[in-house]
C-alpha cells in the first residue's frame, strides 16, 4: 500500500526567503498539500498520508505555509531570517523525518480538554521513525503507532509517532511498546529532543502533558 504519487516544483534558493515547494497532482494541476491531499490512504486500515517537510538529519525548519495560496512548503522565518534548529549533543538536526497530516489543524481558540492548552494553529505534526531518509515534498503512507503531547510556549502541539508502511520494520511496529523494542532509546531521545531543542536560542525547556508519557495508537486515532 502506498500513497498517491504527487510531483513537486521548487522555486527560489534553498535556505533563502524565496524558497518554495509547490505540489502537482497526477494530472499536472497545482494543488494544496494541506487541503487537496486526502488525510487517509486507507481509512478502514487507518493508513494516513504524511507530507514530508523536513528530512532526517537536516536543520532547516520547513513547513507548509498555511497563509499562502496553494500552501507551498517554505522555510520558517524568525526576525527576518530563515530559521534553523541548532545541533545539540548528541543530536544532529531533526532525528526523524518530520512533517504533517493533510486536512488537519490544531485550533488556537480551542482549549484541548486533555492538555488544558489551545492548539498551535498548524496542521498536526508527525515524526516518521523508519529507516529511510525521505525528501522534502514526499507524500508517504504511514501507520500511526502513538503520540506525545508537547506544550510549546503554552500551546498544545501533538506529535504523532508513525512509520512508513513500506519500511522493513513496519509490520513489526503497531504500538508504542514496539518502538522501544525495535528502536531502543528512540522514544527517550525524542522526548529529550522536543524538551530541549529551543534551549540553544535562549528559550526555556518545553513541557509535556501526561508528564511526557507517550500515548498508544488507540489514543492517537
Amino acid at each position: 500500500m502506498s500513497a498517491t504519487k504527487y510531483t513537486i516544483e521548487e522555486f527560489g534558493s534553498l535556505y533563502g526567503l524565496d524558497y518554495r515547494i509547490y505540489f502537482k497532482n497526477q494530472n499536472g494541476s497545482h494543488i494544496s498539500p494541506w487541503h487537496d491531499i486526502p488525510l487517509f490512504v486507507n481509512e478502514s486500515e487507518k493508513i494516513y498520508n504524511m507530507v514530508i517537510e523536513i528530512p532526517r538529519w537536516t536543520n532547516a525548519k520547513m513547513e507548509m505555509s498555511t497563509k499562502e495560496s496553494m500552501n507551498p512548503i517554505k522555510q520558517d522565518v524568525k526576525n527576518g531570517e530563515p530559521r534553523f534548529v541548532d545541533n545539540f549533543f548528541p543530536f544532529k538536526g531533526y532525528i526523524w523525518n518530520y512533517g504533517a497530516l493533510p486536512q488537519t489543524w490544531e485550533d488556537p481558540k480551542h482549549v484541548d480538554p486533555v492538555t488544558g492548552a489551545c492548539g498551535d494553529n498548524d496542521p498536526i505534526d508527525v515524526i516518521e521513525i523508519g529507516s529511510k531518509i525521505h525528501q522534502r515534498g514526499d507524500v508517504i503512507a504511514v501507520k500511526i503507532v502513538g503520540v506525545i503531547a508537547l506544550i510549546d510556549e503554552g500551546e498544545t502541539d501533538w506529535k504523532l509517532v508513525a512509520i512508513d508502511v513500506t519500511d522493513e520494520k513496519a509490520d513489526d511496529i503497531n504500538e508504542i511498546k514496539d518502538v522501544e523494542k525495535h528502536f531502543p532509546g528512540l522514544l527517550k531521545a525524542t522526548r529529550e529532543w522536543f524538551r530541549n531543542y529551543k534551549i540553544p536560542t535562549g528559550k526555556p525547556a518545553n513541557q509535556f502533558a501526561f508528564n511526557g508519557l507517550y500515548k498508544d495508537a488507540d489514543f492517537a486515532h
